[in-house]
C-alpha cells in the first residue's frame, strides 16, 4: 500500500466516527476496510444497552463487505477516541475483531491504527495476532 491509499483509508475511518452510536461509552470508533478489488467498506461502533450485542467498527465493516459477497481484503484503518476528543489516541482492534480479521485475511493483510492522517502505525495481521487460530486449523487432514 502506498501513503495515498493509507491516508484515504484513515480519512474514511475518521469520517465514520461521526456515525457511531455510543450513548454509554461515548467512545467513537470508525473503520475503513479495503477489499482485494479495491472497494472500501466502512463501519462504526454501535452500542446496545445490554452490551453483549454491541458491535465494533471493524466488524461492522467486515460484515457489510461479506454480506455483499466480498471475502478477500488488503487492509483496514481504525481510529477511535472519546466522542468529543480534539486529539485521538491509537485505538487497536479488540481480540474479537482480530479473530474476525483472521477468518478472512491472509498474512499480508495490513492493519493501520491511526490518530490522524499524519500519525499512524502499520502492522501486518501476524504482528497483531501471532500464532492465530483460523480456517486452516480446521482443514481436514
Amino acid at each position: 500500500m502506498n501513503e495515498t491509499q493509507i491516508k484515504e483509508l484513515i480519512e474514511k475511518a475518521l469520517d465514520m466516527r461521526n456515525f457511531s452510536y455510543t450513548p454509554y461509552s461515548h467512545f467513537n470508533v470508525g473503520a475503513a476496510l479495503l477489499s482485494a478489488d479495491d472497494r472500501i467498506f466502512t463501519g462504526c461502533n454501535i452500542e446496545n444497552a445490554s452490551y453483549t450485542p454491541t458491535n465494533c467498527a471493524e466488524r461492522t465493516a467486515f460484515f457489510k463487505a461479506v454480506s455483499e459477497g466480498v471475502l478477500t481484503f488488503k487492509a483496514i484503518a481504525i481510529v477511535g477516541g472519546p466522542a468529543d476528543a480534539t486529539e485521538l489516541e491509537y485505538c487497536p482492534p479488540c481480540g474479537v475483531c482480530r479473530q474476525v480479521m483472521s477468518e478472512f485475511c491472509d498474512d499480508e493483510f495490513i492493519v493501520i491504527v491511526a490518530k490522524s492522517t499524519e500519525e499512524y502505525r502499520v502492522y501486518t495481521l501476524p504482528e497483531i495476532l501471532p500464532d492465530r487460530f483460523g480456517p486452516t486449523n480446521l482443514i481436514k487432514r
